[in-house]
């Protein structure tokens, strides 16, 4: 039964195919590439945007090639129908290319017309190169695999030109390149625009053994030359950062090897060139390897000395700074801006700030000598460290303006929210009104830009800012939470902190040194009373409210931090009540600030009030939130002290336990009637006034509506 559907499929197409010979005058046996090329010619035709020039490309231009083809004399048969198999698997590449947004529908008349111009010279045995090469790189590579010309002698040379001009576009790909096509003619060249475009690479490469590694070697251009020399001596590290520097003959190699076994001469070599690099790029100019030359400083400002200073946190000060005091105010300014990550708050605000102008008095000379290097980065920190007034304050009031003008322009020219949200954190550290209102003037005059522009980005950002600093005057009467969209920023509701058993789980995280322990055992006194009961376990405690709404506080016990047992507790406690569904919808943070990041690591994201106790609990907002979006946090720019803490912490237990709702300024209105250190009081940030929170908030929101 097959055979005979077999026979009878083989005879209609035979019949169809003699009525298109007869017609076409085609002899049957190049009929059936006639047809492959008139498919592929409606597959093209189907492409968006053939039109026009291109719509006759795809019909009278490649019917005229077929019909020369098919009147060529001096082709036979298999000539004809290598050139029709050719001229359909041009075609069909071009479609695929298309389809794929590889190529540009825009090439199908140059493509045509090489196809057209090299046959001839294929039908002679004789080179298509100087062809093929006068056109684009995506036309080298259909025709380098095209069935018709792929024993071209010219073949071999069009590969190399080809992948030259993909190397040039694509410059980055280079040594992956040399690696897999050792002997190029062209290796040389091509190593001399990688080792201008990435001296690190260049670098890494040649301090290999291998074919590679020798032909960089072998390079003699002189740029070339000072990197395989780096790259074959036991310095080369610590030399790279001076590439820029050596290449121009503004040192030696002796020069640099001289302070190399010096940490500190080697670290006042690297802030002098940094500075050097820094203005070149404010005329326009990039050094080379300059990322290069910060991520060393930033390893070694680190390393000499801001680890040092934070590990002897409990020292006194004249023994933890002494390692600093040696260091001019530009060398203390890169410690604070490249340590940022690592820089403790009391090692910020006790060592580095205050000697910075304990030696240099007026902020913009600091910053007129760093060529204002990381300028943002600084304001920002200053900011969040509650010392911004005071830095601004030490410059003329014109620069002052001028600076913060600066700090606010361009936030939609940045691939990251990260300045942005720096800006929204620093006008909440304003005290100065008339900066105030100069900074809220620039955010209006840059959203109007935008709206002018139609720039989407910029009226989102700049849009946000001026609602939240609005927001900032209560005589404004601006309702955040309508016109952003976000979750109310003035109170939490009693009810929203309940599970469905009515029960609001609170977690406290405890830590292991002295501190922990008084910290521990000061909150079990506090809640020693008739209004809680506290069960003991041999690695936490729970303590549950006896009257009004039931609040059920887990806490693990300060375990000794030497053998990491408060560490297991945690997380032990951790797995109870992922284990038992107790979902903890307060978290506290009880420890020093180098205690924070185990805290956030084990941050759940049912958290809806979250109170940082530690130093400069602030720094670490757009990390909770990554976890907590629309968290209420409650942390301090500078100092976290325990007699600040302990009230904040009882308001807030006290309240949810009396079923009342946090309303966050009337609570931070009753603490502040309190008998507490005013000056430590004043560095923490209630939720409603944590901006740079807010602005990720109504961001993130503001990209979901659309």
């Amino acid at each position: 039964m097959n055979k005979i559907y077999t026979v009878i499929a083989f005879f209609c197409l035979a019949t169809f195919v003699n009525a298109q010979v007869a017609k076409n005058n085609t002899p049957l046996s190049r009929a059936y590439f006639h047809e492959q090329i008139d498919r592929t010619q409606k597959d093209i035709l189907a492409l968006p945007g053939i039109t026009g020039d291109l719509n006759y490309a795809a019909t009278g231009k490649i019917d005229s090639l077929q019909a020369a083809i098919e009147a060529n004399a001096k082709m036979d048969n298999n000539n004809k129908i290598k050139f029709l198999r050719g001229l359909n698997e041009a075609l069909g590449e071009y479609v695929s290319a298309c389809r794929g947004k590889r190529d540009s529908v825009a090439i199908l008349p140059d493509l045509v017309n090489v196809f057209a111009q090299c046959l001839p010279l294929e039908l002679n045995n004789e080179s298509i190169e100087g062809i093929v090469t006068q056109y684009s790189y995506q036309i080298e590579q259909i025709i380098i695999s095209n069935f018709a010309y792929s024993k071209n002698a010219g073949i071999e040379a069009i590969k190399n030109i080809a992948l030259l001009k993909y190397l040039k576009v694509h410059p980055e790909k280079i040594y992956d390149i040399l690696r897999t096509h050792p002997g190029l003619p062209f290796t040389d060249s091509l190593i001399i625009i990688a080792a201008h475009r990435d001296p690190q690479a260049t670098y890494d490469n040649a301090a290999a053994y291998d074919a590679l590694a020798d032909s960089i070697h072998h390079c003699d251009d002189p740029l070339v030359k000072i990197i395989s020399q780096m790259a074959r001596m036991k310095t080369g590290r610590q030399l790279f950062p001076f590439l820029d520097d050596l290449y121009h003959d503004k040192t030696t190699f002796e020069k640099i090897a001289s302070v190399i076994n010096d940490s500190a001469k080697y670290y006042k070599l690297l802030v002098k060139t940094e500075i050097d690099y820094a203005d070149r790029v404010r005329q326009k100019d990039t050094p080379m390897a300059m990322k290069d030359l910060t991520l060393k400083l930033a390893f070694n400002a680190n390393d000499i000395y801001v680890s040092q200073i934070n590990a002897l946190h409990e020292s006194p000060d004249n023994v933890r700074f002494k390692i600093i005091d040696n260091l001019s105010p530009e060398e203390l300014y890169y410690l604070a801006v490249l340590c940022e990550e690592e820089i403790y708050t009391s090692s910020y605000v006790k060592g580095v700030y205050p000697r910075i102008f304990k030696k240099m008095q007026k902020g913009d000379s600091l910053l007129m000598n760093v060529r204002f290097d990381h300028f943002k980065k600084f304001i920002k920190m200053a900011a969040n460290y509650n010392t911004l007034d005071d830095f601004l304050k030490r410059m003329d009031k014109d620069n002052a303006e001028l600076l913060m003008k600066a700090f606010v322009k361009g936030l939609d020219k940045t691939n990251s929210l990260e300045d942005a949200v720096d800006v929204a954190n620093s006008f909440a550290s304003v005290n100065d009104k008339a900066l105030r209102k100069l900074i809220l003037t620039e955010v209006q005059y840059n959203l109007q830009k935008a709206k002018d522009a139609g720039n989407t980005r910029g009226k989102n950002i700049y849009g946000i800012l001026n609602i939240l600093f609005l927001s900032m005057d209560t005589t404004n009467r601006v309702d955040v939470s309508k016109l952003l969209g976000i979750p109310p920023v003035y109170f939490v509701s009693n009810k929203n902190l309940q599970d469905t058993s009515g029960k609001i789980i609170v977690q406290q995280f405890t830590y292991g040194d002295k501190d922990g322990e008084t910290n521990f055992n000061s909150f079990i006194s506090s809640v020693s009373n008739s209004n809680w009961k506290i069960t003991n376990n041999p690695e936490w405690v729970t303590v549950s409210s006896t009257h009004g709404t039931h609040v059920v506080i887990y806490t693990n016990k300060p375990l000794d931090e030497k053998k990491s047992l408060d560490d297991k507790a945690q997380h032990d406690l951790g797995d109870y009540l992922f284990s038992n569904d107790l979902n903890p919808v307060i978290v506290i943070h009880r420890g020093h600030s180098y205690y924070l990041p185990s805290t956030l690591k084990q941050l759940v994201s049912s958290a809806q009030v979250i109170l940082l106790g530690s130093c400069g609990g602030y720094q670490s907002l757009n990390k909770v939130l990554t976890r907590c979006p629309t968290a209420h946090i409650v942390a301090s720019k500078q100092v976290g002290s325990g007699s600040v803490n302990e009230p904040i912490i009882n308001a807030v237990l006290e309240t949810v336990r009396q079923g009342k709702d946090l309303n966050w300024p009337a609570l931070w209105n009753n603490l502040g009637k309190l008998s507490l250190s005013k000056d430590l009081f004043e560095d923490y940030v209630p939720p409603y006034k944590n901006l740079g929170a807010l602005f990720i908030m109504a961001y993130n929101r503001m990209l979901e509506n659309e």
